[in-house]
């Protein structure tokens, strides 16, 4: 047995991240308290006048034709913010956190964490057709990333703690942690690392535990439906392929307002207003489609919104949702794709008697998501746990699984990665093993090693190793006992002779030269990252670092090996039956 062959890198660090992990759950599970509570109280003050933080509804508002102004202003204060105070308050927040992971070190400002869910509460308190997810994702992550900002850390590793504090977020709001710790892997991380999963499941359990100590505990929509039988399965595949259509629509349709915007002749801090006028009219026609909207999921899950009403009520939702967003103000997207999801799930109910009503809108609900998302695992889990049905599991995996084929099949990104795309910047949301990780020193080195013995005199290595009929770029330099001295290249080689005589020995030059070697029980991912940031094409491989006792030699094209049995298994095609 080979005691270097690992399941996965030992890295004792993940404890350093764990505990810190724990202390940026309960401090996320603080702020989401904090950002749902601004929401209920810029809510009662723009639409009822009152200093409350009761969970009020700005449909019960009897403010006739002034409703359609309070979502303008709301929009004007979000447009002064965003200039003056962060543009990064702009969007619904996981693309700005996708963002600072990958392209800006996971590296957030403290502004971000104290505007953010201000400008959002200000937003949806003011009519925003918008959910709490998006902004406590931003908020959390900025929380996350100012705390590992304290300590000595890499951009790896701070991204992981940006991570927690972000799903940690998610969860306070919606009690989900199994789903916000897939959202992790799916959409945030860009890696399954131990490092990484594990202070991310224990940010999550921290704050679903201290959930219930701020928030209301349970299911935020607990319904139960009735067992599926196979009668089921060519439904959830048309519901499937109807909510990855409508989740591709709702991307089009909200990129190109956002275009639309970009063509206006004004500042965009005004777009915003401009935005919340849409949203003010609509809401004036369809009160309930004002905010987030959690009582109309809650009614349409339970079958109690006629479907005339709920056609209307979600046109409209739609509509100001996507004029909102496009407009660059604050505010999630993963409560009014449930809402939407789930009129189209009212839909099919009707059309399909004799069903479980109450199973379709939740199973459009989740298939609606995992399109937008693009991460099927995370919607149907998601929808599991805010509503607690799992005889809706098998019916949510499978609707899941068809939306986000048919996205993918179709579209070439998602609204999470369509901003960052636009702005200069690509995202390949692919992983897998890197077959460099794979692979080992010992299994790509060359063992026929031409090396220079260490007594030999400058100008013989020059006539031997560096005439004409040079084989390698370099040579490993070894003693007579065979333990590795350096490496010599032609470089080296005329630095040497410019200040030595062609007669010194080379045992005596490279006395006090430092070692760059390979082991054999490293991978060539290692071994190919530390050849990159130290300039050089071939490493020695050495036995051990005690001997220092020569063995192989490992270059750049040695490297490449590894990719091309990966080549071989993608590409090559074979039938290994034959009739």
């Amino acid at each position: 047995m080979r005691a270097h062959q690992r399941d996965f890198s030992p890295d004792k660090r993940v404890l350093l991240l764990c505990a810190i992990a724990i202390v940026i759950g309960a401090i996320s599970t603080v702020a989401a308290y904090v950002l749902l509570n601004s929401i209920h109280f810029f809510t009662n003050l723009f639409f009822f006048q009152t200093f409350s933080f009761e969970d009020r509804s700005p449909a019960t508002n009897t403010l006739g034709v002034w409703v359609i102004a309070l979502p303008v202003i709301g929009g004007l204060i979000a447009g002064l913010i965003a200039r003056y105070g962060s543009d990064k308050v702009r969007g619904h927040g996981i693309p700005e956190a996708i963002e600072a992971i990958l392209f800006r070190k996971s590296q957030m400002s403290p502004k971000v964490a104290v505007l953010k869910p201000l400008t959002s509460g200000i937003v949806i308190g003011s009519g925003g057709p918008f959910g709490a997810e998006g902004p406590i994702i931003m908020t959390g992550g900025a929380i996350g990333s100012l705390i590992a900002q304290n300590f000595s850390i890499s951009a790896a590793e701070r991204k992981t703690l940006l991570v927690a504090g972000a799903t940690a977020g998610m969860t306070a709001v919606f009690g989900t942690p199994v789903a916000a710790v897939l959202l992790a892997v799916e959409l945030l991380l860009f890696e399954w690392r131990p490092r990484s999963l594990l202070p991310v499941i224990l940010a999550c359990a921290v704050a679903a535990f201290c959930r219930p100590l701020l928030l209301d505990s349970g299911p935020l929509f607990p319904i139960h439906t009735a067992p599926v039988g196979l009668t089921a399965f060519g439904i959830c595949i048309v519901a499937g392929l109807l909510s990855g259509m409508l989740s591709a629509t709702m991307s089009l349709a909200l990129y190109r307002v956002e275009d639309l915007f970009g063509k206006l002749p004004v500042h965009w801090m005004w777009w915003p207003a401009i935005g919340g006028l849409v949203v003010g009219i609509g809401g004036y026609f369809q009160p309930r489609a004002l905010g987030v909207g959690y009582d109309v999921i809650s009614d349409l899950l339970n079958n109690h919104i006629v479907l005339s009403v709920a056609l209307s009520l979600l046109l409209v939702k739609m509509i100001i949702w996507v004029v909102a967003l496009g407009s660059g103000t604050s505010g999630g997207v993963l409560a009014p794709l449930l809402m939407l999801g789930a009129g189209l799930g009212a839909v099919i109910a009707n059309l399909v008697p004799g069903s479980d009503p109450t199973l379709w809108p939740l199973v459009c609900m989740a298939a609606v998501l995992a399109g937008v998302l693009g991460a099927p695992l995370t919607a149907a889990i998601f929808a599991l746990g805010l509503t607690g049905d799992f005889n809706a599991l098998l019916p949510l995996l499978l609707a899941t699984g068809v939306s986000y084929g048919f996205t993918v099949l179709v579209m070439r990104r998602s609204i999470m990665t369509e901003k960052i795309a636009r702005r200069g910047l690509h995202i390949y949301r692919e992983y897998s093993v890197d077959p460099q990780e794979r692979a080992f020193v010992s299994e790509v080195m060359s063992t026929e090693v031409i090396s220079i013995a260490a007594n030999l005199t400058l100008r013989e290595v020059a006539q031997q190793y560096f005439d004409l009929d040079q084989k390698h770029r370099s040579f490993p330099v070894v003693n007579e006992q065979g333990a590795l001295l350096g490496m010599l290249d032609r470089e080296l080689l005329l630095t040497l002779v410019a200040a030595h005589s062609k007669d010194h020995s080379l045992a005596v030059l490279f006395e006090n030269v430092p070692l760059k070697f390979a082991l054999p029980t490293e991978t060539c991912q290692v071994v190919g990252r530390r050849m990159a940031i130290q300039h050089v094409e071939r490493l020695p491989v050495l036995a051990d670092k005690e001997s220092k006792r020569l063995i192989g030699v490992i270059s750049r094209s040695d490297l490449l090996k590894p990719s091309h049995t990966a080549f071989h298994e993608e590409h090559v095609r074979e039938r290994l039956f034959k009739a």
